[in-house]
């Protein structure tokens, strides 16, 4: 496990450019999987999920060339082969389930691992995908070890109407429905950045997509799909996250974001906590005037509060930055998390540095901020925003905090603390068991 140092207590200031989104990458990479025409993707990050991708792929016979310091990859799955007695998925990356559409269309077979989870966000069921596979024409048989999928091709269209607005299941679908005999429906689809950015992606391979950005898709399925030449744009889970350690910290932080069409309710959201969010010339800036401040209710006797749900809500990857916000700014904020069971467990962590935060039930915490707090040595869960969401906490904190198993940071965020490193944090990795 990598732990982080965190000498807090510097106001972080200057301009960051932000990496792409992992969430928007990874079924970019798997979507890649249905042509037999070369793809050359452009900013692709240097983070752990996409290597075990890459690794795949060369395993499976794809040509795949990849410089991280440019932030190219050329892959070509002309004389790819797959397996399912043989070959394997990664294991504990949840994205490796986008991979079953392309196996599915192009060999009649895939295969899932039991451990396909991610992120430790309480029950994370994958029955809404083996139902869209099933949909498809998949007959799914259950082995001690996972699930062998086989389909006779080519896939069956079909009108689907989702349990709830899933961003994975979506992009499985879109998948799917790609290459499927006929016209697909959609209905409760997620229309998140990165979901539209993934729609964008297989529009330029060729697929007919219509509705994206919507909650229900029009997918029209073609013959084939070609090649392309991608770009991809900033995260804004990161445009976030920078915004939020200046504003933490005292700071005056720009980050380059190249959709503020994206941040009215983030940029409302911020100010709750005193932060004012402006957008100019391609960039995005906070604007903290004095000590962090909750923005008090004009209805009276109510807690502000901040809620996340699938999108267009607030999203719940970024609840926990707003919960590190909170634990800052004086007053009182609920935080709902409606989508994950378990995953605001972390209030003890808080309480380490001194943070006062009551946890109400599975899905709602209450900060009570502006307490006095101190360095700590915390603990993460294995959840990539709450890793940062505890170094944003000391980064606001005079003195040397620990944050151990800060692992998950390195599954999204490439050079994550190298980059805060430009704006004056003065952070390190250290190994340990």
């Amino acid at each position: 496990m990598s732990h982080l140092i965190v000498h807090g207590g510097t106001p972080l200031s200057g301009r960051i450019v932000p990496s792409a989104n992992k969430n928007a990458v990874l079924p970019i990479l798997c979507a890649t999987l249905l042509t037999r025409q070369p793809v050359r993707l452009r900013g692709v990050p240097e983070i752990t999920d996409v290597k075990k991708i890459v690794e795949v792929f060369r395993k499976l016979g794809s040509k795949v060339e990849l410089d991280f310091k440019t932030g190219i990859l050329d892959v070509h799955h002309q004389d790819t082969h797959f397996d399912p007695s043989v070959d394997r998925l990664p294991e504990e990356m949840r994205s490796s389930i986008m991979l079953v559409p392309g196996l599915m269309a192009r060999f009649g077979a895939a295969r899932i691992e039991d451990d396909v989870k991610g992120c430790t966000l309480g029950a994370r069921e994958i029955d809404p995908h083996v139902e869209v596979f099933e949909r498809f024409g998949a007959e799914v048989e259950r082995l001690p070890d996972g699930l062998v999928l086989r389909v006779n091709r080519p896939l069956k269209a079909n009108a689907h109407w989702t349990d709830y607005a899933s961003v994975t299941t979506t992009e499985n679908f879109v998948l799917c429905a790609a290459l499927a005999d006929g016209v697909s429906t959609l209905t409760n689809a997620a229309s998140e950045p990165h979901v539209q950015e993934f729609c964008n992606f297989m529009s330029m391979l060729g697929a007919k997509i219509e509705g994206h950005g919507t909650s229900k898709l029009k997918i029209t399925g073609v013959k084939d799909l070609g090649g392309a030449d991608y770009t991809f744009t900033e995260d804004f889970h990161e445009i976030v996250t920078f915004l939020a350690l200046g504003a933490i910290t005292g700071g005056n932080v720009q980050v380059k974001n190249g959709a503020p069409e994206m941040f009215p309710l983030l940029d409302r959201t911020f100010a709750k906590f005193g932060v004012q969010i402006v957008h100019e010339d391609g960039w995005s800036r906070c604007v903290v005037d004095g000590p962090l401040k909750v923005k008090e209710p004009f209805t009276r006797n109510i807690l502000q509060k901040v809620e996340a749900a699938p999108w267009p809500y607030v999203p719940v990857d970024l609840l926990p930055i707003f919960v590190a916000l909170g634990i800052k700014a004086e007053g009182s904020v609920m935080f709902w998390n409606k989508v994950y069971d378990g995953a605001m467990g972390w209030t003890s962590e808080l309480a380490k540095f001194g943070g006062h935060a009551f946890l109400s039930d599975p899905h709602r915490m209450i900060t009570f901020g502006g307490k006095p707090l101190s360095p700590a040595e915390v603990e993460s869960p294995y959840i990539i925003r709450v890793a940062i969401a505890l170094l944003m906490v000391a980064a606001s904190i005079p003195g040397k905090s620990v944050i151990k198993n800060a692992t998950p940071i390195r599954r999204a965020h490439p050079n994550f603390v190298e980059h805060i490193g430009e704006l004056g944090a003065r952070m390190e990795w250290v190994e340990g068991d």
